[in-house]
């Protein structure tokens, strides 16, 4: 019963590691960019969607029982998360897929790139992890551990493809920012601002996450705090 999980979280990585690594170069040749990404983000849906299918229906298969203090974990870090995934979505972040095609010339270092230049990775990592960490049992491993080893594969795949097409003005983006959170601010090497962070952006993520409370169990089946 187990089977179709690790055949879906398996899948899922794969197509992010493989398709989206050694292959990409070929299949961009023979398609071209806008085209292998169109695709691309077609099978990330369906793959996606069979993650998520097989996650619901596979059996509990125990680690070790839920915590009201496990759950703490998440339920303390995912507003953090929350607020990078709202703070990488705009068109001047150069890691994200799509912008990067109409930036020209020197590539901007502000917003959320200051905290991290993969901040919408670093979501999901969190994301991930924490639920990991929450949730001790074989599905919930499969689930958040297929999208943990993509995203944190993701920043260094998405640094060397952003090398190659940009040249210099990826060179010094990468001097002035960090993979790790905060450490190109604390290294002194770019100065995080109140503007930077935004209090549109907090209010946003705020909502987000009261939605996220609220409709968890009910769309999900899966209480966020376990008594």
């Amino acid at each position: 019963m187990m089977m179709p999980l690790i055949l879906a979280a398996l899948a899922w990585v794969l197509l992010h590691v493989v398709v989206a690594g050694p292959l990409r170069p070929g299949l961009v040749r023979r398609l071209g960019l806008p085209a292998y990404r169109g695709l691309f983000s077609v099978l990330s849906a369906v793959a996606l969607a069979a993650l998520i299918w097989t996650y619901v229906r596979a059996p509990y298969v125990e680690f070790w029982p839920a915590s009201s203090t496990l759950a703490l974990v998440p339920l303390l870090v995912m507003p953090v998360a929350v607020l990078l995934l709202v703070g990488s979505l705009r068109p001047s972040n150069p890691t994200m897929a799509g912008p990067d095609m109409v930036l020209k010339g020197e590539l901007p270092v502000r917003g959320f790139t200051k905290i991290t230049r993969h901040p919408m990775l670093w979501a999901f990592s969190l994301w991930a992890g924490t639920h990991m960490v929450a949730n001790g049992d074989v599905a919930h491993w499969l689930l958040a551990g297929a999208i943990l080893v993509t995203a944190v594969n993701g920043m260094f795949s998405i640094d060397r493809k952003r090398a190659a097409q940009f040249g210099e003005q990826w060179q010094v983006f990468r001097q002035k920012t960090s993979i790790w959170p905060l450490q190109a601010v604390v290294q002194g090497k770019v100065r995080l601002k109140w503007s930077d962070i935004g209090i549109v952006n907090l209010v946003i993520s705020a909502v987000v996450y009261a939605v996220f409370l609220y409709g968890h169990e009910k769309l999900l089946g899966v209480p966020v705090f376990h008594p």
